[in-house]
């Protein structure tokens, strides 16, 4: 194929349903994956108003399987290359420590963590015999920082961000970059069917609490951003020679990371309990 190829997972919604058609309109052949073919069907009719359904291949994947990384490596192998690996597929889990079982952390981790391990190593030889590539990982803001209600989402991309700097540097002298994408808040199905947050009941110590934190979420989502900001970034990095690791994207996503790195906690902390009280 004459076009660059890239792959995207987690292409039924959201960040993934955009960035597939904005690297087909940008030049690329794009497999879009997900883990039901039946939810395709938007993403197919959307791309056929721009003519772009010829360039975009609908491949079945679950990142949490084995053997449906295997069966990329293969499709990867058909093509002959593989130019880009958009890692987007992912939940968000919540709730209060006590109250998540060990469970719901597993299938946290297993999707936004093991699942980006396990598809990137399906792509990593040939990227490394080609001598070049992209890894894009999709991150977010909450793995610079934390915020109550949402360790297991929380902690899974802060595990991201320490996984993608190793992978950075180990594939460094083979002409692979790896990139860290980290939103901030955007309009996408995350927060939504996409959130699975393990409810307090009324009689818990922590239910006030929780009530708190959904007000303030909720209250906040008249200024989440667009999420065509996202995708538009990570065609740019696709497309550029020598990326940096890190691209925070968002409403006061830089200034707050700065923040965060720059004040005492003890601030920190007052600052973030100001906000949920």
């Amino acid at each position: 194929m004459e076009k660059p190829i890239a792959i995207v997972t987690g292409s039924s919604s959201g960040f993934g349903y955009l960035t597939v058609l904005e690297l087909a309109k940008s030049g690329f052949h794009v497999v879009a994956t997900m883990r039901d073919r039946q939810k395709a069907g938007p993403l197919i009719e959307e791309a056929k108003k721009w003519n772009l359904d010829s360039w975009i291949t609908i491949h079945d994947l679950d990142v949490t399987q084995e053997g449906s990384s295997r069966n990329l490596s293969l499709l990867v192998e058909k093509m002959g290359r593989v130019d880009v690996l958009v890692n987007n597929a992912g939940y968000a889990a919540g709730g209060f420590v006590e109250e998540i079982s060990l469970e719901a952390y597993r299938n946290q981790f297993e999707t936004n963590v093991f699942g980006v391990i396990q598809v990137t190593k399906a792509v990593l030889p040939f990227m490394r015999k080609q001598g070049r590539g992209k890894i894009i990982n999709v991150s977010s803001i909450s793995g610079k920082m934390a915020f109550p209600g949402l360790s297991p989402y929380v902690a899974s991309k802060h595990a991201i961000e320490g996984w993608s700097e190793s992978l950075r540097l180990e594939m460094k002298p083979f002409g692979v970059d790896v990139v860290l994408v980290e939103p901030g808040s955007f309009k996408t199905n995350i927060w939504s069917t996409g959130k699975q947050v393990t409810l307090s009941e009324p009689d818990s110590p922590y239910y006030s609490y929780m009530a708190g934190i959904e007000n303030y979420l909720e209250a906040g989502e008249a200024k989440y951003g667009d999420p065509r900001e996202v995708s538009r970034k990570i065609v740019e990095i696709a497309k550029m020679n020598k990326p940096s690791l890190r691209f925070p994207i968002g409403k006061r996503v830089k200034m707050t990371i700065f923040l965060r790195s720059f004040i005492p906690w003890k601030l920190w902390e007052k600052i973030i309990w100001k906000n949920l009280t």
